[in-house]
């Protein structure tokens, strides 16, 4: 069995760095041979996963869809944050704005168009709930392209937008608001949540169909095995965001994959 992983990440922030120097004496020190190699861009980490340049891609949701029809639906998912499942996105409004049915003829704030959290499942949502979608004006904040809204950037903006009144509702994930909300409380203190999207997955690591399955094991072993009360390991699982890895499954990304499909990020339908 091989006993060596090369994982593709992308450098969102100087963080990642960061991350997996933490990470990886972690999976060495065990006997698995984990390096990591950053790109610009979740296209181009999809096409490094997909063309057998990296074992392992730490994937958004939305990169994992592509990665998944990119395959023929052989991904393999090989982890994920306690944070990914049962990701949910929120609308905050000023106080008085109901929802659905002051957006039509509205505003309405999304984050970088392929964003999964701040724009592509929104629409898909709010759509199948019968809101005016339609109906109102979109205003994105494209800050972050190629970063699937990684960095925060559009979503603090879209913040901004709804409290300087320029949106009805804006649209974000709901950790980055509770983010928000605890780092600048002054800034949002006029503004609610007044729509929380189904729950879905976010993050995860993807890996080829063909990826040795003892290798396979092994990584997903030890990833579960990460303990953050291990000091050698909690700073960088704070800068992740994770206290628990989970084995993950391809369960929570059947909406995405429908929106992504609807708006044309997968071929045909209407962004």
């Amino acid at each position: 069995m091989p006993s060596s992983l090369l994982v593709g990440a992308v450098a969102y922030h100087p963080r990642v760095v960061t991350v997996w120097e933490g990470f990886r004496p972690y999976f060495v020190e065990r006997g698995l041979d984990v390096d990591y190699v950053l790109y610009s861009n979740y296209e181009r980490l999809v096409d490094a996963l997909v063309g057998g340049h990296v074992d392992l891609a730490w994937n958004t949701n939305t990169a994992y869809v592509r990665a998944e029809a990119l395959l023929g639906g052989r991904a393999l998912v090989l982890g994920m944050r306690d944070v990914d499942a049962g990701y949910e996105t929120v609308l905050v409004a000023r106080d008085g704005v109901r929802v659905p049915s002051d957006l039509g003829e509205g505003t309405l704030a999304l984050g970088s168009r392929d964003s999964g959290h701040a724009a592509i499942l929104p629409l898909h949502f709010l759509r199948a709930e019968g809101a005016p979608i339609d109906d109102a004006r979109l205003l994105r904040f494209d800050t972050d392209l190629g970063k699937h809204g990684d960095t925060g950037d559009s979503e603090r903006r879209v913040v901004e937008a709804v409290a300087r009144g320029d949106a009805v509702a804006g649209a974000l994930g709901g950790p980055t608001w509770a983010h928000l909300r605890t780092r600048d409380a002054d800034d949002t203190a006029d503004l609610s949540v007044v729509w929380t999207s189904p729950p879905y997955s976010h993050c995860c690591f993807t890996a080829r169909p063909d990826l040795d399955r003892g290798l396979a094991d092994r990584w997903l072993e030890l990833l579960l095995g990460m303990d953050y009360d291990d000091p050698a390991l909690r700073h960088a699982m704070d800068l992740e965001g994770v206290k628990r890895w989970l084995p993950g499954d391809k369960s929570g990304y059947g909406e995405l994959t429908a929106a992504m499909r609807g708006q044309g990020y997968l071929g045909g339908g209407d962004r």
